[in-house]
């Protein structure tokens, strides 16, 4: 009797087991130089994609035609600035939501391929590392520097916990994780970071989880980048010898699986250099080499999205780059369809079967029409509406971390010290104007101090006179080794050979004051002091549109496009688009998603433009169209031309 109850538990142990199947598990098979999927040999087609880029109610169109173009992962960063803009407090709802986007991954069909930093570059600010951190001037970052090592553990801490059921072999769709990124490309060379690093990693989300690592396709970026238990992956763009490129992972990793974690389906942009564009033939013959040699392969980017409000980096020397993050990719910023898509689908059709049935279309564009703008108040005239936290006096200008903000504008006014009656230089000797300088003396217009470009203007006025600096941080350098990138004035301005004092500083809380409504809508009365014909004081401008109710399916996304305007910033009912500036270019309009959009109420447009709008002959416009321009002209006297896929030239 014993002996049959025993039979009998151990064949239902048997069935239990069957039917809860084999634990799920993904790893490297050295001996067989690929990756293992439940024990299957496995090969990843990805494409990269930021949710932190795209509007939350676009994520599910993004990722269904991703799915359709034959991919079977994706890859997607998680920027530490995004979800900690302040220590200690955390934001992971709407847009920022990122385990709704891994559950919308992984119910669509997609495994994922995660890189949660701490730093991640991606062209976006500061490389995703929050702005605070600059509190400590001597912090080393991506070191083991104690201070960033703690605020690292922290922010780790708390992130990786919440990743970790998501893990595949928690039953979530996250196959790999990828430890830091592009170290190899950082003057650092620490090691202990990153054994710090994998330490922490592994802490948090256990020994079976696949972590990696990726640098250039040359073993003088694998030798700083990589280190043993971090599988050690390559990035390089079309057009080159692929075996040439996979022989440097040769280097670092002699057995597992080919990995391109950057294939490169465009290039980034910069304002002042012309729209980066790469042939699709290009593309599509190399993806077929790459995955001709059984290699895996993520695209970066399969769609690039849109660096809403400050959120764009830089690159060095100083070139920032534009609000459009469209990458020339497969899908454009909107979400299109391109003729670069279905020849990357072609090519997967010869690897892997691609899902049967209808691509979603291109989302559709409206062009809403011309809107009239009308003057509002200076920032000058409305600083008690804009500075929440009131003056800060000082001897000399703090920075915009000292006045604890990271982004947007900050006020700096002081007085001339002596007559100035023949024009007299204002100057940053040592460059030190982060990033862009609107100078004004008893509000009218000097003239503008620009980093690394225009480091002294000429002013006149009289001893007393109010001299106001309106800085503008244009985004922070996010790869190579000056990613420490400090805002504001650095050090105090010069008068001729007199260095200016008594500082009164004005943080502007402008996404506040305008989501607010706190501007108003009065029309300035046209009082103010003469102006040079080259420039206005940087001033505010509201127009509104009403969207048809007798038309049916709007709204709709559409382009906004500012004729004859200079450079500034966008709002539409209280969203920040982004910066404009066309008289640079290559980016002429601004792509404005549907959801921000009423059909129920008046759309309210604000402008602030910094150099000068073109109202001074009358009533002014800005146009929204339904065709996108990003390779506009561009006027610039940056001569380096920067090569595509070359991140030697981005130092």
């Amino acid at each position: 009797m014993f002996l049959l109850r025993a039979g009998t538990t151990l064949l239902l142990l048997l069935v239990f087991a069957q039917s809860l199947g084999s634990p799920r598990s993904f790893s490297v098979d050295y001996q067989h130089d690929c990756f293992r999927k439940d024990g299957e040999r496995f090969r990843y087609i990805s494409g990269s994609i930021h949710y932190n880029r795209i509007p939350r109610v676009y994520w599910k169109d993004r990722l269904l035609k991703m799915y359709m173009a034959g991919l079977n992962a994706i890859q997607t960063y998680i920027p530490w600035n995004y979800h900690e803009m302040y220590p200690g407090q955390y934001n992971f709802s709407g847009d920022r939501d990122v385990e709704y986007f891994l559950k919308l991954a992984q119910d669509i069909g997609f495994l994922v391929i995660l890189r949660p930093g701490p730093y991640i570059c991606a062209e976006w600010d500061m490389g995703g590392l929050p702005a605070w951190l600059l509190k400590n001037k001597n912090i080393v970052l991506r070191s083991s520097d104690p201070d960033y090592i703690t605020a690292v553990d922290k922010w780790m801490g708390k992130l990786l916990p919440m990743i970790k059921p998501y893990l595949y072999q928690n039953c979530g769709p996250i196959i790999t994780v990828q430890v830091e990124n592009e170290y190899g490309s950082y003057f650092a060379c620490d090691y202990n970071y990153l054994r710090h690093l994998t330490k922490l990693f592994r802490s948090h989300l256990g020994e079976e989880v696949v972590l990696f690592t990726t640098d250039g396709a040359s073993p003088g970026y694998l030798k700083c980048g990589a280190l043993q238990d971090l599988y050690a992956t390559v990035d390089f763009g079309p057009g080159g010898n692929v075996t040439a490129a996979f022989e440097a992972q040769r280097y670092a990793e002699p057995r597992g699986p080919l990995v391109n974690s950057e294939f490169y389906t465009g290039w980034l942009d910069n304002w002042g250099s012309p729209h980066a564009e790469v042939p699709t033939a290009v593309v599509a013959k190399s993806l077929n080499e790459i995955l001709a040699m059984g290699a895996n392969v993520n695209m970066y980017m399969f769609i690039g999205g849109t660096n809403f409000g400050y959120w764009n980096g830089a690159n060095a020397p100083y070139k920032p780059q534009p609000t459009s993050y469209d990458y020339d990719a497969p899908l454009t910023e909107a979400g299109d369809l391109t003729k670069k898509y279905f020849a990357i689908q072609e090519v997967i059709k010869e690897y892997r079967k691609i899902p049967e049935g209808p691509i979603l279309p291109s989302t559709p564009k409206y062009a809403y029409g011309a809107v009239v703008m009308k003057k509002l108040l200076t920032i000058s005239d409305a600083l008690d509406k804009l500075s929440f936290s009131g003056p800060v006096n000082s001897t000399n200008p703090l920075t915009f971390i000292e006045l604890n903000q990271a982004f947007g504008y900050v006020l700096y006014r002081t007085t001339l010290p002596v007559n100035c009656t023949k024009p007299t230089p204002l100057s940053s000797p040592l460059n030190e104007v982060h990033d862009r300088a609107y100078v004004s003396v008893d509000g009218v217009s000097a003239g503008i101090l620009e980093r690394s470009k225009v480091i002294a203007i000429n002013v006149t006025g009289n001893a007393g006179s109010q001299l106001d600096v309106l800085v503008e941080n244009m985004g922070r350098i996010n790869y190579g080794k000056d990613i420490n990138d400090s805002k504001g004035l650095l050090s105090t301005l010069y008068l001729g050979t007199l260095p200016l004092t008594g500082w009164t500083m004005y943080s502007l809380s402008i996404d506040e004051a305008v989501s607010q409504g706190l501007l108003g809508d009065k029309e300035a009365t046209p009082t103010d002091a003469p102006q040079p014909v080259a420039l206005s004081p940087p001033t505010f401008y509201s127009g509104s549109f009403i969207i048809p109710d007798g038309i049916p399916d709007l709204p709709q996304d559409t382009y906004i496009k500012l004729p004859k305007w200079r450079k500034g910033q966008v709002w539409i009912n209280g969203f920040n688009l982004g910066r404009y500036w066309p008289s640079r270019g290559p980016q002429v309009t601004l792509f404005v998603p549907a959801n921000i959009l009423s059909t129920a109420a008046p759309n309210n447009v604000t402008v602030l433009e910094l150099e000068k709008a073109p109202c001074s002959a009358g009533p002014c416009t800005v146009e929204f169209t339904a065709d996108p321009i990003l390779n506009g002209p561009v006027y610039s006297d940056h001569k380096q031309r920067r090569r595509l896929f070359s991140k030697e030239d981005l130092l």
